[in-house]
């Protein structure tokens, strides 16, 4: 009787939770529906289209065949060209890296290669019309123009959904490629294997941006493969596997009118066991129209954190394809079962927090990661645990983390901000001690110009290319520091941390009243043109001394002693808003968005708006951000 007693309470208690889980949903606005994945693929925004889930390892969308800067993501609005559908992308980037393991649904016997622009019978690509394409979060659908095949995609966190649809044919193909390359990315090992009748196995190994890549995967089609077909180069195989530098496998088929085909691509950056186990934890069955259920209310459910309220839709679909974007990454780099591949290139097992990857640091330590601790408190620890677990393996905090590797792209330390930040928010669930040790020996290496900012309490511009932009990043890294050892009880570290966060004072020139860069001998770089800006080649990354000036965010009474008051401080800031002047032809094109010399387009003037409250005139930041918001 109390058995029975018992499991009437517990099924109680079960219908209870479902009933709440679905309440909690029905509760969500349909958020979703604002979400324009096409903002951001013109001009140079770089962004990612294609399905994925909040955070996922897998981001499976369309790949063009240009390559170039304006193609980071694999993606342009401008082009009409489809290679194959990759299921790694980056999202908003400056360098263009990943797309790999390409699937592409073919008719016929066709070149194995990417093909060119100029011959649409060249290689295996298809044209293809944005009119046919349909973009949401967490789904992709388009028309492949030369095969006459329709193609839809949808995601989990580790693995991508495919569904082809093919007319009657007796050469239907799904051509697996890991060969093909974008950009600064290329293989190095490559590997197929057929498994079973419907599932096809693998590896891809690159070097790129990230100078070493390790995916692996396994693919579940859903219906018998009829043939299967291995090469490299011009070297086809009769085997069922083949290791080399660019293995292509071709999957045959006869299909009828309108059949549709399946297939689950899991990723696994450990092993294909484990990309197997992925797949039957979070996709065992064939749902397609389930699985895009799933992947919209997952969106649905982060982007239900923040409520905004208005009646014109058109601020709904700018602010939530802007916090869409948000959570593209930093994604996932781990298991089900939490294995993962560190930044020591091993494997390391079960890991006690879920490790993660596409830390673009300089992007996001300034709004993105504080945003994150605000609206994703759960995922923080983590977040921490990851990069002090980076710390660990590397040496030092990460810079600009891809696939397991160190970048070291851009300036500064802002791993060490992004860690202070969650220290000094009273966030747990990590070792402080170690973080503080993380941020401190970080900060006091020798590379990348920190040498000469411990030899001279700046950075020369003889000694070091862009070394104003350096210290300023620097200080604003050393300050963040300085707040955690101040809580701490690290007296001397806060003092000398403390110090070390003005040392944007050495560069500015009380005459002209801007930022300037400063030899090792105390002299200012001449000639001074305060508008130009050279990309990579002089005191300023991506921007120049109009826009530098202001990077003082974390000591606002300091920049206002050099100016000398208040009024001259401000004075020169609405000065920026208006002031009109050529940045030269060697100029980054990172910086856009221009408003006077603001360049809202670029990391460096972020936070240059919301100086005026700090000054005493909030009313002007608000008049600032609204003609930011319209233009």
């Amino acid at each position: 009787m109390k058995k029975l007693s018992y499991l009437t309470l517990i099924l109680i208690a079960c219908l209870y939770a479902c009933e709440s889980k679905n309440s909690q949903k029905a509760l969500l606005q349909n958020l979703t529906q604002y979400v324009d994945p096409y903002i951001g693929t013109g001009d140079h925004g770089h962004v990612f289209v294609g399905a994925d889930v909040p955070f996922g390892f897998v981001q499976l969308g369309p790949t063009n065949i240009s390559e170039g800067w304006d193609w980071s993501s694999g993606y342009h609005i401008s082009d009409s060209t489809i290679f194959g559908f990759t299921h790694t992308h980056l999202n908003g980037t400056g360098i263009g890296d990943l797309c790999d393991i390409s699937f592409m649904p073919v008719i016929g016997n066709v070149e194995l290669a990417k093909g060119v622009a100029s011959d649409p019978n060249s290689g295996m690509y298809s044209l293809f019309n944005h009119n046919t394409e349909t973009v949401k979060a967490g789904y992709y659908a388009v028309h492949l123009n030369r095969y006459h095949i329709d193609v839809e995609l949808t995601a989990t966190k580790r693995v991508g959904f495919h569904k082809y649809v093919f007319p009657a044919t007796e050469q239907a193909k799904v051509i697996i490629d890991l060969k093909s390359k974008l950009n600064w990315d290329a293989p190095v090992d490559t590997y197929l294997i057929l498994e079973d009748e419907s599932t096809v196995s693998g590896y891809r190994h690159s070097k790129g941006w990230a100078n070493n890549q390790k995916l692996f995967f396994t693919a579940s089609f859903s219906k018998p493969i009829k043939q299967f077909i291995l090469s490299e180069g011009e070297d086809v195989q009769a085997e069922t596997e083949l290791k080399g530098r660019g293995v292509i496998g071709q999957v045959l088929f006869d299909t009828k009118d309108k059949e549709e085909i399946y297939v689950k691509v899991a990723l696994s950056p450990v092993s294909i066991e484990n990309a197997k186990l992925n797949m039957q934890a979070e996709l065992p069955n064939w749902d397609f129209e389930q699985t895009i259920q799933n992947a919209d209310e997952a969106w649905n459910e982060e982007l239900n954190k923040i409520i905004i309220e208005t009646n014109d839709d058109k601020v709904k679909r700018t602010f939530y394809t802007a916090l869409y974007h948000t959570m593209i990454a930093p994604s996932e780099f781990c298991d089900v079962n939490n294995d993962y591949r560190g930044a020591d290139g091993q494997i390391h097992r079960k890991g006690a927090f879920k490790n993660y990857t596409t830390f673009s640091l300089w992007d996001t330590y300034r709004a993105a990661h504080p945003l994150m601790t605000i609206i994703h408190p759960e995922k923080i620890g983590d977040i921490i645990n990851t990069m002090l677990t980076i710390y660990k393996e590397q040496g030092k905090l990460p810079v600009w983390h891809l696939m397991g590797c160190e970048t070291n792209c851009m300036v500064g330390n802002p791993g060490i901000s992004v860690v202070a930040d969650a220290i000094l928010k009273g966030y747990d669930g990590f070792d402080k001690e170690l973080a503080y040790e993380a941020m401190k020996n970080s900060a006091m290496l020798d590379e990348r110009g920190l040498k000469y900012l411990k030899e001279y309490g700046y950075i020369p511009y003889d000694k070091e290319e862009e070394g104003l932009s350096k210290c300023m990043e620097y200080a604003i890294a050393d300050w963040s520091i300085a707040q955690v050892a101040k809580q701490m009880g690290k007296t001397e570290d806060y003092d000398y941390f403390l110090k070390r966060s003005k040392a944007y004072t050495y560069y500015f020139d009380k005459q002209t009243k801007f930022v300037r860069g400063l030899s090792s001998n105390g002299k200012f770089r001449t000639p001074f043109n305060p508008f130009e800006s050279v990309h990579r080649d002089n005191d300023y990354t991506e921007g120049n001394a109009w826009q530098y000036t202001w990077l003082v965010p974390h000591d606002i009474p300091g920049l206002v002693s050099l100016f000398g008051s208040s009024e001259a401080l401000i004075q020169k800031l609405d000065s920026l808003f208006i002031v009109n002047g050529s940045l030269g032809e060697q100029a980054s094109p990172d910086i856009s968005g221009l408003i006077g010399q603001y360049a809202h387009g670029n990391e460096p003037s972020h936070h240059i708006i919301y100086l005026y409250p700090y000054l005493g005139q909030p009313w002007k930041a608000a008049d600032r951000v609204r003609e930011v918001l319209s233009v």
